[in-house]
């Protein structure tokens, strides 16, 4: 199987919200609804949805919301990405990410040809760019999941920019060289932003070798 991420970069309500911003959303399609986690400045993305879809739920804590809409909002956007992935049998592999003004979409095809028609396809119509790219092998077991010699984490480039720059400042250091709030300082975001990119990026990595630790 291979599997691609992309960045699309067009005028999208959520990709809107995250230019020039520390905003960051993910969204998880439900057909009937969407389940969408905020995090960082995005009132005016959250007014969008209440006004184009509605909003059944709305759960927030500081910069931090969790959003459940009364409608998907594939049903009220042109270009979305799923027309692609199904006009060339591929899978999308949620969440769909919002995040440094770009939607970032990770796409999973059984041959690369699909894939490479899906991305010829899609880059007609929208301004692409490929992040990343990997073959993800099967397990005997028979799990969709890339065994642990052939993974890499997917980590958003700003997890990888974050992460990176953490490791070398010292921030796993014992004791630490480096506070979140020297760091948030580095990329001009502020300190919870920061936390949140390397807690994710923490929760990727450990997934990765969690079947060892049994």
């Amino acid at each position: 199987m291979e599997q691609v991420t992309i960045q699309i970069k067009d005028d999208s309500a959520y990709v809107s919200a995250t230019q020039d911003s520390d905003a960051v959303i993910e969204l998880w399609c439900n057909e009937h609804c969407d389940l969408l986690y905020v995090v960082g400045a995005a009132d005016g993305v959250v007014e969008y949805v209440r006004d184009q879809v509605g909003v059944r739920d709305d759960i927030r804590e500081g910069n931090e919301r969790v959003i459940v809409t009364d409608d998907c909002l594939k049903q009220h956007e042109e270009g979305y990405i799923e027309t692609y992935v199904t006009r060339h049998d591929c899978l999308l592999l949620p969440p769909l990410r919002y995040e440094d003004g770009a939607k970032h979409v990770r796409v999973l095809a059984l041959d690369s040809q699909r894939l490479t028609d899906f991305f010829n396809d899609i880059n007609d119509d929208l301004p692409v760019d490929v992040a990343s790219t990997q073959t993800v092998t099967v397990p005997v077991s028979g799990s969709p999941l890339p065994g642990l010699g052939s993974f890499s984490p997917d980590l958003s480039p700003r997890q990888r920019e974050v992460l990176s720059t953490a490791w070398q400042e010292g921030y796993y250091e014992i004791p630490r060289e480096v506070t979140t709030e020297e760091l948030a300082a580095t990329f001009d975001l502020n300190r919870r932003t920061v936390e949140d990119h390397l807690r994710r990026a923490e929760q990727k990595l450990v997934g990765v070798f969690s079947d060892s630790f049994s």
